[in-house]
């Protein structure tokens, strides 16, 4: 039998980590929300770590990832810019008959 990898929203984990630390024992939140104990402590680790950026989701990336996806961006506009330049300079360079 296949077990199905459930999935949280994003909502439903900030409340439960939310909850841990207004003071709620962990153990009484995860048993609330039906889910582990484990999975709870890393909710909450990666909350403190990244802050509003925690729990991308699906499509949504974190702030150094949108810039380190934009910087490769400009970088292949400009590389291609730089080899129309070096094609058109080879073009203009040849002596006319």
């Amino acid at each position: 039998m296949t077990k199905t990898r459930r999935t949280f929203p994003e909502a439903l984990k900030r409340e439960a980590v939310e909850q841990v630390l207004a003071g709620t024992p962990l153990r009484h939140v995860a048993q609330a929300f039906d889910i582990t104990e484990s999975l709870l402590g890393k909710w909450k680790r990666q909350l403190q770590d990244a802050g509003p950026d925690a729990f991308p989701g699906r499509g949504k990336q974190t702030g150094e990832a949108a810039e380190l996806k934009r910087l490769r961006d400009e970088l292949a506009r400009v590389t291609m810019e730089r080899d129309v330049l070096k094609k058109a300079l080879a073009i203009f360079w040849q002596p006319t008959k």
